[in-house]
């Protein structure tokens, strides 16, 4: 008989999946505990329409992170902070710091735990890569200056 699986089953599948499991099976475990439905016409066209939805969908956060890495390439980010008289900061900026100046300066707000960078400590010049979605990603410049 072929179900469509409600819930994660062990040794069967994972939610939203169409497997093919015995009759018995079906009928005395799957059913009555709702962790699939039979797989006739509606179920399946609704498997179909859910499926559509989820892969637009995807399409959508893929487009809008290329988007995304499209305006932020080559882009730099001026961050100001005091330091010492031979260019050591007092502190550090971390990533927190560089993803606010990204979003006051370039207009796009940026999650700082994909963005990778290390402690910056002194003046000068930075390369932070920021991953947008899998396998895309943007690479900015940070200026440190006084």
């Amino acid at each position: 008989m072929k179900v469509i699986l409600l819930a994660d089953v062990k040794g069967k599948g994972k939610k939203g999946e169409l497997c093919n499991v015995s009759d018995g099976y079906a009928r005395n475990f799957l059913f009555p505990k709702n962790l699939a439905i039979e797989a006739d016409n509606a179920a399946m066209s609704e498997l179909k329409s859910r499926n559509e939805s989820a892969a637009h969908h995807k399409q959508e956060e893929i487009d809008a992170a290329k988007s995304s890495a499209e305006q932020l390439n080559g882009k730099s980010v001026t961050i100001v902070a005091k330091s010492g008289s031979n260019g050591r900061l007092f502190g550090s900026i971390t990533s927190k710091e560089v993803a606010l100046e990204v979003e006051k300066q370039l207009g796009i707000k940026v999650d700082r735990k994909k963005m990778t960078i290390n402690d910056i400590k002194s003046l000068g010049e930075y390369t932070a890569e920021i991953k947008l979605y899998s396998g895309i990603s943007a690479n900015i410049t940070v200026k440190v200056t006084e």
